[in-house]
């Protein structure tokens, strides 16, 4: 009895790639105060939050979640010795919107608060999105087209799954919201513009398997050459 060794295994990878509208829209809302009396600081930087909530509030189910970060209360000193020049302070806010026809208004509308800075938005898909999953299985059904065309070639065929793994999956990496608005403008002064309109940025989804199918005997290698 001839022993047949181990069946053939063909080693594929399969990859998709989506375009996709964006879900959902962060931006972030800064609130500042200065003053040289740190309780004068203090109470102008609670002011000012309060307004920014009171506008958010305003919108009602079109802020889906605001997260307030960090409250940061710094004195500004003199060039020389110790002495307390200024008190510094802020809050920043972050907004995450559902309804796009009222993100450019309600920017604006924050934008042209006193002592306020606006940054973004960021526009990104759900962590639960379908989007991820339509593109794992589009990456699922390249890697079976790609084994079929090599076991095809070879004059076999698909005869089982040995192992299917996940190659990684996502669009772009997040960046952290502090990160981002730490890189745009010190200010951005939106408040002598009446409208504005802002097209969502398409997000790119991204997925990969490698995956190894047992194939039948592969009769082309049987063939005499030509």
């Amino acid at each position: 009895m001839t022993d047949a060794g181990p069946a053939p295994v063909v080693a594929v990878r399969g990859e998709a790639t989506r375009e996709v509208p964006p879900e959902i829209a962060r931006f972030a809302v800064t609130v500042s105060a200065r003053d040289r009396d740190r309780q004068t600081t203090l109470r102008r930087l609670a002011e000012r939050s309060d307004a920014t909530r009171t506008l958010l509030d305003a919108y009602g189910e079109a802020v889906e979640r605001r997260e307030s970060g960090s409250l940061q209360v710094m004195p500004e000193r003199k060039r020389s010795g110790e002495k307390v020049a200024f008190y510094r302070g802020s809050v920043t806010t972050t907004v995450t919107v559902s309804d796009f026809t009222a993100l450019g208004e309600l920017m604006l509308r924050l934008a042209d608060q006193d002592q306020t800075t606006v940054a973004g938005p960021w526009w990104e898909l759900r962590p639960d999105s379908p989007a991820h999953r339509e593109a794992r299985r589009a990456a699922i059904a390249d890697a079976l087209a790609v084994a079929r065309d090599y076991a095809a070639a070879l004059g076999a065929r698909i005869a089982g799954l040995v192992e299917l793994a996940d190659s990684g999956l996502g669009g772009r990496p997040p960046v952290p919201l502090a990160a981002r608005a730490a890189a745009m403008p010190e200010a951005m002064d939106l408040a002598a513009a009446p409208a504005i309109d802002l097209d969502p940025q398409p997000q790119t989804v991204y997925a990969a398997v490698e995956a190894r199918f047992v194939i039948s005997h592969p009769t082309a290698i049987d063939e005499p050459p030509a």
